[in-house]
């Protein structure tokens, strides 16, 4: 029977477990401030980024950025490139390991592809030059095993110098030396003599990585913890050893349980049916290849050495976070520490599962297959995130077509994979298309992640992007409230501070005396960049933001008339306070009857809630408008329909 290739395989597997949904994922997380550094305000300003932080890993960006434009979907196609290439280079490693134990090559070359500890691989931009030092790595050491030394020593030294990650796991070179000599006839000593000699070339490489990140480049982002925390010794020794076994488990066993966590019904059945496609296609493929590989049954002696490194491995990962304080948990972002686990928990994974009796090989298939629904699964939730965001900035430029220069954007802390700096980067990035300075025009927080950001008025906000600076002031914000599928909402400060449906913890509510409609312009200053795809289809959303920047100029009688259109969509309002800029606008232009009665609507959502609002509200329109005796009437109606006070 025909054999599958591994490389095809795992290229195969690559594609299908991670590359379905390419064409509908965007930028993440730190893919945004970082690209939008390095294409908006230039290579310098990249350069300047990296200057506290990795400054040789910068380089690697500037050759990748000339390459690749300003679009999500070619850097999602280099990172799987990368992810596969580092899959393969493994799996040519365990061929040399253990060149009589095909099947075991494969399934570590699997088990690495898709390990389920790490699910940020659509953060494409960033990781895919973790990956090509990921590759660096791995091919250090398929080199060394092939004796190709000077090769071997110059992708061992750019890992070295690029990052931290997988530093500290150069030491186990000198081990996987000692097993690749396990089958030769020489006696301990003299394979010790050997290991040694072989090493010591790699060695004097680690040592002047080590001299030069002490005495050139001492890394000011990430700090040793041990020295600074006032934490007594004793204690600290126990919380070390604590983040040290928590750390493996996390890494091995919690990492692999997430691939049983299935399809929400929530998520409909074309996501169900994707799954279905991924795990059973896999599966099959699996099984054919794993079928078609070469082993030695029982093998107890190697599958004690592929444990054994696992180990080892597993061990050498942890210092660099272990050290410096940073968590090693499943979470987004912490689980981007895993990279440095993988290569261990793939070792061990792999080689416990050679214990399975080569009858019972579907278990093995059944784990891959999973891993690779569950990474599917995952990419889902990363497209959803992206049409989220689309969403958001979409409905921020129909509401605010331009903002002023050194304006502050707060909202509430909503999309998964973003962090209020990628939204900031976004916001620049739109508002701001034509500012290649260092000066940078807006800020965008989420105030529930700035213990420092003051939420008074006339306190000057400044906030350093390493490669551009912002300088302004809280007396110029806008504060937006964002809980798909409701429509993005300007704050109103008047009604908004009491609003108890804008959840405590977004503490919005109590920032809302400071949101203004003064920095918002009506001059189209914003331009949605080209990946933010097409203008969406204008539903309610649409009709409800351009009503309230009517609103915002007091154009009662185009608030009316949008209100017209809207009201007429198949779409409809899933807020109550939605329909509140409607229920101005109508009363306002003289349509008190119309306006009662989306008063009512809202009421019947929530008494308790929206209450309160619609007094506030009322007391507004009252304030506003002409005294008349249909007013006069309304407002009666108002308040004994709504208990409002007069």
């Amino acid at each position: 029977m025909k054999r599958i290739s591994p490389p095809v395989l795992l290229l195969v597997t690559s594609i299908i477990a991670y590359g379905l949904l390419i064409p509908q994922l965007g930028f993440y997380w730190d893919d945004l401030p970082m690209s939008w550094i390095r294409y908006q305000l230039g290579a310098d300003a990249m350069t300047q980024y990296f200057s506290t932080n990795r400054p040789i890993w910068a380089l690697l960006y500037q050759i990748t950025t000339r390459i690749f434009p300003h679009e999500p979907i070619y850097w999602q196609i280099f990172a799987l490139f990368w992810r596969w290439l580092g899959a393969v280079t493994l799996w040519a490693i365990a061929k040399q390991l253990f060149p009589k134990n095909e099947k075991f090559a494969l399934t570590l070359s699997l088990v690495f592809l898709l390990y389920p500890g790490f699910n940020q691989q659509w953060v494409s931009y960033l990781y895919s030059h973790f990956f090509i030092v990921l590759f660096f790595f791995l091919l250090s050491f398929y080199l060394m095993l092939r004796g190709r030394t000077i090769p071997a020593l110059i992708f061992s030294a750019l890992n070295l110098w690029m990052m931290e990650y997988f530093f500290v796991l150069e030491l186990m070179r000198p081990f996987v030396i000692f097993a690749s000599t396990r089958n030769e006839s020489l006696p301990l000593k003299a394979r010790l003599l050997r290991t040694l000699k072989l090493w010591i070339p790699y060695a004097t490489i680690f040592v002047l990585a080590i001299f030069s990140r002490v005495f050139i480049f001492n890394n000011q982002v990430y700090k040793i913890g041990l020295k600074e925390n006032p934490i007594p010794l004793m204690q600290k020794i126990i919380n070390l050893l604590q983040n040290i076994f928590s750390s493996f488990w996390v890494t091995t066993g919690a990492a692999w349980v997430q691939i049983f966590q299935f399809p929400n019904p929530a998520d409909g059945a074309r996501t169900f049916a994707l799954y279905a496609f991924v795990v059973v296609i896999i599966a099959a493929l699996t099984l054919f290849a794993l079928r078609n590989q070469n082993e030695i049954k029982e093998n107890r002696a190697d599958i004690g050495w592929m444990i054994a490194l696992g180990f080892v491995m597993l061990a050498l990962a942890g210092p660099p976070f272990w050290l410096t304080n940073v968590p090693v948990s499943l979470g987004f972002p912490a689980n981007r520490a895993t990279l440095s686990f993988m290569l261990g928990a793939s070792f061990i994974f792999a080689g416990l599962l050679e214990f399975i009796p080569n009858k019972f090989k579907y278990v093995v298939v059944i784990f891959i297959a999973l891993a690779a629904g569950r990474q599917f699964l995952w990419s889902n939730d990363f497209r959803r995130d992206w049409a989220e965001h689309k969403n958001l900035f979409w409905q921020m430029t129909w509401r605010a077509p331009g903002l002023k220069k050194n304006t502050i954007v707060l909202i509430n802390e909503n999309l998964i994979y973003y962090a209020d700096n990628s939204l900031g980067a976004a916001l620049n990035w739109i508002y701001a298309p034509d500012n290649h300075s260092s000066v940078v025009d807006y800020v965008l927080f989420y105030p529930t992640n700035r213990e420092s950001l003051s939420l008074q008025p006339n306190t000057p906000v400044e906030y350093d992007f390493l490669a551009g600076k912002f300088h302004g002031n809280t007396s110029q914000t806008v504060i937006f409230y964002y809980a798909p599928p409701k429509c993005l909402r300007l704050l109103d400060p008047e009604i908004d501070s009491i609003n108890k449906m804008i959840p405590d913890e977004t503490m919005l509510r109590d920032a809302a005396l400071l949101s203004s409609t003064a920095p918002i312009l009506s001059e189209p200053i914003a331009q949605m960049p080209g990946v933010y795809g097409a203008e969406p289809a204008h539903g309610w959303c649409y009709y409800f933001q351009k009503a309230d920047l009517a609103r915002q100029t007091g154009g009662w009688q185009a608030v009316a008339k949008l209100g017209d259109v809207a009201f007429k969509l198949d779409d409809y309002p899933n807020d109550p306070v939605e329909r509140f800029v409607f229920i101005e606008g109508y009363a306002h232009t003289g349509d008190w009857k119309k306006a009662v009665e989306l008063s009512k609507l809202s009421y019947k959502v929530s008494k308790t809630y929206v209450r309160p609002l619609l007094c506030k509200l009322w007391t507004r329109i009252e304030r506003e408008t002409k005294n008349s005796s249909a007013q006069n009437v309304t407002l009666d109606e108002v308040q004994k329909e709504f208990g409002c006070n007069p």
